[in-house]
């Protein structure tokens, strides 16, 4: 059986035909989202009518859209809409609204849709952002957990870092929602979600086709158009994407990005399908941090660059599959995926410490091809009166590495090669989920997780470096949910995750700069364990708020390091905090939203006085006003502030704090679109980012100066765009 709703047509008659919902899925109803303001449905819920019957057919439906218009329902939910259907308080949705309704200054920023998040940048556009979330330096992604269509976006045993997590093949305006979770209690993500996952989805079709062009200060230009049409029986939608900028920087970036899609999709009333290919080139000069002393002495401003010849380029192209089905008693969904992948990095972040007369400068390559796939069935029943759902799903990821590699070199000519490997390595992760509802008001969400990882690597400069090694681990996961009372509900979660580390730490046994040196290698897996306890509240009228409680603790590893080729050690740490998120709208052309979130991040195995945890974020606070105005004239404003950032196990030394305002403003109608930006509004001058360790100047002694090294925010910064509608 299945529920539709319908109202009669005098009422709503411009409403699009309504779809079946399963009364079966877990929160059916009070998950759903009508697309109609809630006050406008209660104050004609005598217009509703609820028809219970089998799946009807497109006929039939047809004949009854002569009488009757449908009012939409759709399954998804925003953060704080989500009664009854998320297993945690730091869950949620984020629609395609509030996406575009977000001015961004880089791609990165799609992040920071997820409350307490950070995407900074400290080498150019082109390279992957800096992410930060729950007292994680993420580094670049190494437990954080993005999919894009089903795809994974981390890297294993990347050239640069682990988990490297480069977002710049999106296409923001393209994204139609995202859904999160933050913490290590979902049973569905494995690999590099201790601190969360997101997982972002394109749209199925475009309402109009439309062509975008931005200009803007620091010769930033960009372009972007795309459209969808019917094609067969289903939808076909492209776009593509190119995009250009020089920055404040003395030695300009001179990026180039390019970017281009194509989706077939089809959906009917119980099955569907997509099929998706993305295209993606970028090349850039880096930017890379400068050390305070520099500044300060006049050698170089802070806009400045000390290396010489730093960039890169990457490309990465991609096709996957999806399908999904679903009957009165479960629904299935899997896809398949292959990616191919490059990068060269160039980068010299000490300058002339290693190296006096030729620089440190390091060139980081690989190429790959990554083959996976994802499935998942679930089946809904009752047992002794009690609604039960259980799922079984399995997740396969092979990456085959081709030459990567950390080489020396001068102005990216290569002088010596540090280390050059090819890499096999396979994940095969199982986990089952039951859900049951005990009560009208307790239901639990339980899950078990198992991983299975192979590492084989070849060493083509050392030998005894390479080598095959195995792994497994489990995760058991826990949710109780209360509720809702008073449209509020209460959250106890616990569970365990981990992240991979490098295969070539795994296999390591001497120093490559130095073979006779041993050197020991890095466990292949490590666990977190996390516990929260939250509620989730929309007890007062038009006031989602959630609030969280939260604690992890990481186990004792060693951590292999891209930039050196060896291992650098790591002890135990814990971190835990407070998270507040809530979005207010007092009436229908006004969203307010705002979000606090405090850490405190600890080594456990440390000295009371060299236990912080550098690089972890202390303090986040966001918040924003979206205004949709009479006439089709709209604004918003957003402001970013973070941080009590430490740098070094001491917090002798301290990123400052950072606080960015950003304000759009235009005007809109169904032909074209006026948009005007302006980044960092105040024009601030503190750091994107910051660390604390040892380089050498031209000049200076040998063994270096420990400093403070810095990328600074860009200045203000003001952006126009047209987009016309067809």
């Amino acid at each position: 059986m299945y529920l539709y709703l319908f109202v009669r047509a005098n009422a709503f008659a411009s409403l699009p035909l309504a779809r079946p919902i399963d009364p079966r899925l877990p929160g059916a109803f009070s998950g759903l989202k009508p697309r109609l303001p809630p006050q406008l449905l209660r104050g004609c819920c005598t217009l509703l009518v609820l028809h219970a019957a089998p799946a009807i057919s497109a006929a039939a439906l047809d004949a009854a859209d002569a009488r009757l218009e449908a009012v939409v329902v759709t399954d998804s939910y925003a953060p704080g809409d989500a009664l009854g259907s998320t297993s945690s308080a730091s869950a949620g949705l984020v629609e395609q609204q509030e996406i575009q309704s977000r001015p961004l200054s880089r791609v990165g920023e799609l992040v920071e849709v997820v409350p307490g998040a950070i995407a900074t940048q400290h080498s150019g556009s082109g390279k992957a952002n800096q992410f930060f979330l729950r007292g994680f330096n993420l580094d670049h992604g190494t437990d954080f957990s993005i999919a894009v269509d089903g795809v994974p976006m981390n890297m294993p045993s990347h050239a640069h870092g682990q988990g490297y997590l480069d977002l710049n093949s999106v296409i923001p305006e393209l994204v139609d929602h995202a859904d999160y979770g933050k913490g290590p209690y979902y049973a569905d993500v494995g690999d590099f979600a201790s601190a969360g996952y997101a997982r972002l989805y394109t749209a199925d079709s475009l309402p109009q086709g439309f062509v975008k062009f931005t200009g803007g200060e620091f010769d930033y230009y960009r372009t972007v158009a795309a459209d969808s049409q019917k094609l067969g029986w289903g939808e076909l939608l492209y776009g593509a994407e190119a995009a250009f900028y020089d920055g404040p920087w003395q030695t300009p970036e001179g990026s180039g990005k390019y970017n281009g899609l194509l989706k077939y999709s089809l959906a009917e009333n119980d099955w569907g399908l997509s099929l998706v290919g993305k295209a993606y080139h970028a090349d850039w000069t880096a930017t890379n941090p400068v050390p305070q002393r520099a500044v300060d002495s006049g050698m170089v401003d802070r806009y400045g660059n000390l290396g010489s010849g730093d960039g890169g380029n990457s490309s990465r192209y991609s096709a996957s599959g999806s399908f999904w089905s679903r009957g009165e008693t479960y629904k299935n969904a899997v896809n398949l995926y292959a990616v191919y992948y490059d990068v060269d990095l160039w980068s010299n972040f000490t300058y002339f410490l290693d190296h006096p007369l030729r620089g440190d400068q390091v060139e980081q390559t690989e190429r790959r091809i990554v083959l996976g796939g994802n499935g998942e069935q679930t089946w809904y029943g009752k047992a002794f009166g009690l609604d039960i759902d259980n799922a079984l799903g399995m997740q396969v990821r092979h990456d085959h590495i081709m030459g990567v590699a950390l080489n020396h070199s001068q102005d990216r000519r290569v002088f010596n090669t540090v280390r050059r490997d090819d890499i096999d390595q396979t994940n095969v992760g199982l986990y089952g989920r039951n859900q049951i509802r005990w009560l009208e008001k307790f239901r639990t969400v339980a899950g078990l997780r198992g991983d299975f990882f192979v590492f084989d690597v070849n060493s083509r400069t050392l030998a005894a470096n390479s080598g095959v090694a195995d792994a497994a681990i489990f995760s058991p996961k826990l949710s109780l949910i209360f509720g809702p009372w008073y449209d509020t509900e209460f959250f106890i979660n616990l569970g365990e995750s981990f992240h991979s580390n490098d295969a070539r730490g795994v296999t390591l046994k001497f120093d490559p700069t130095s073979p006779t040196t041993p050197l020991p290698g890095v466990y292949p897996l490590v666990k977190s364990r996390g516990a929260e306890v939250g509620l989730r509240s929309q007890y007062l009228p038009g006031l989602d708020t959630t609030l969280a409680l939260w604690w992890m603790r990481m186990d004792s590893e060693l951590v292999f390091i891209g930039d050196a080729g060896t291992t650098e050690p790591s002890g135990k740490s814990q971190r835990y905090g407070v998270e507040w998120t809530n979005t207010y709208k007092p009436t229908g052309w006004l969203t307010l939203d705002g979000e606090l979130a405090l850490t405190n991040a600890r080594f456990t195995d440390a000295p009371g006085n060299a236990d912080a945890v550098p690089n972890s974020v202390g303090r986040v606070i966001g918040a924003g006003a979206t205004l949709d105005l009479p006439r089709g004239f709209f604004a918003g404003a957003r402001l970013r502030h973070f941080g009590h950032v430490p740098l070094n196990e001491q917090a002798s030394a301290d990123g400052g704090s950072t606080t960015l305002v950003s304000l759009e403003a235009g005007y809109k109608n169904d032909a074209f679109k006026l948009a005007l930006d302006v980044f960092n509004l105040l024009d601030s001058r503190r750091n994107d980012i910051a660390y604390y360790y040892g380089s050498r100047l031209a000049g200076e002694p040998a063994g270096g100066v420990e400093d403070v090294h810095f990328h600074p925010v860009e200045p203000r910064m003001v952006r126009a765009s047209v987009t016309v509608y067809f």
